[in-house]
């Protein structure tokens, strides 16, 4: 009864943990149900009344969402105009235009990254499914030939790189600074390209072992290209308007970490890099390049709407994440596992790996296992007071 008292927080959490996963990966249940469900029971079985597990819940949501909502959205308008200008088919052709079957391998890993960066990973790959198919059928290629490099870099860029909503959902649950989240994310993200894309490929290649065959765009695509342009953007405005927001936020990271406050320069830099100015400032230019570009301004209305649609359950899943994560705090779940963990020598870099690798390779949502592993991490990295 003692062991049971004095842990009573941790078993709930483990309990919990374990629902979660036999609800989504077993009953499929809705992430965000399933978080809330178990953030729930988690909280209650761990000591707390109803009134305080509903407000530990109610805290947790707000405390994320508060951030992570509006630049999820704001990501989600980047995109979607960026797509309307064309950004994404230039990317494309800049692409094609490298010389070599090689360098055009591994321009599809960096057109990956790119794409996938500012818009949704299913959304860039159906965009880029046709110019993938007919840039093998030109090199008398397999179509995983390019494809798998492709798929790499928009993995990369999903679960790397913010605006992607992941990156950003992880730095707000761990309280991470995002233009640090974007700078390793690219640093790292870049070397995980690289080797589970065009090295891997050019190793399938060598040894007979690629498989060979056409894609099916009819079934591949089962909505079409949203919208048509007259005078689509070049690649090298494409490429300014993703990396804008980007080095914007990085400006305005190190700006904060080198100038002292007061300093106008720091100021404006603080400003103009916080991630609601950056993505403000990077869809405007989108929307002028996409209306010069000879896109119809009620199309791009219609396309923003539609941008909002997969961001939905985004936003509620993240916040789940964050209920889940307060539970752990106000509990004292957190402090017990960092102390349990730390007992048996598991690092918290392998343990919050090894947590989303589980989660992903189960259920397939990378935004689902990167917010809930950081939503039970990031009590752990409290406790640790680790930077």
């Amino acid at each position: 009864m003692t062991f049971f008292a004095t842990y009573q927080p941790v078993l709930a959490t483990i309990a919990g943990i374990a629902g979660l996963l036999i609800l989504i990966l077993k009953v499929r249940m809705n992430a965000f149900a399933a978080l809330i469900l178990m953030a729930m029971f988690a909280a209650i079985a761990g000591g707390m009344t109803p009134d305080g597990a509903f407000q530990t819940l109610t805290n947790g949501m707000g405390g994320v969402l508060g951030f992570i909502a509006p630049v999820i959205g704001l990501g989600a308008l980047f995109g979607i105009i960026l797509d309307a200008s064309g950004g994404i088919k230039a990317l494309a052709k800049g692409a094609d235009t490298l010389g070599s079957d090689r360098r055009k391998r591994w321009a599809m890993g960096g057109l990956g990254v790119l794409a996938a960066t500012p818009v949704f990973f299913d959304v860039a790959l159906i965009i880029l499914l046709p110019f993938i198919s007919g840039l093998a059928r030109k090199a008398g290629r397999p179509t995983l030939y390019f494809g798998l490099p492709l798929c790499a870099g928009l993995a990369v860029g999903h679960g790397f790189i913010p605006p992607t909503p992941g990156p950003i959902a992880i730095a707000e649950l761990i309280g991470a600074q995002l233009g640090w989240v974007i700078l390793f994310g690219i640093l790292v993200g870049a070397l995980a390209m690289a080797l589970s894309g065009p090295v891997y490929t050019a190793y399938l290649d060598r040894t007979g072992r690629l498989p060979r065959g056409e894609i099916s765009l009819a079934d591949a695509m089962d909505k079409p290209v949203r919208t048509s342009v007259t005078r689509p953007i070049s690649f090298k405005t494409a490429m300014t308007l993703i990396a804008l927001p980007l080095i914007l936020i990085l400006t305005g990271t190190i700006a904060r970490l080198l100038l002292p406050e007061g300093v106008f320069v720091r100021e404006v830099f603080a400003l103009t890099g916080h991630p609601f100015s950056a993505l403000l400032i990077a869809s405007g230019l989108c929307w002028f390049c996409a209306i010069k570009a000879g896109t119809d301004p009620d199309t791009i209305r219609h396309a923003t709407r539609r941008a909002f649609e997969p961001t939905g359950i985004v936003i509620l899943v993240t916040g789940a994440g964050g209920a889940f994560k307060q539970v752990l705090v106000d509990t004292g779940a957190g402090e017990q596992i960092a102390a349990i963990v730390l007992s048996i020598g598991l690092t918290p870099v392998l343990l919050a790996f090894t947590l989303a690798l589980i989660i992903r390779a189960a259920q397939g949502s990378a935004t689902v296992a990167m917010i809930t592993a950081a939503g039970l991490m990031a009590p752990i990295i409290d406790d640790w007071s680790l930077s």
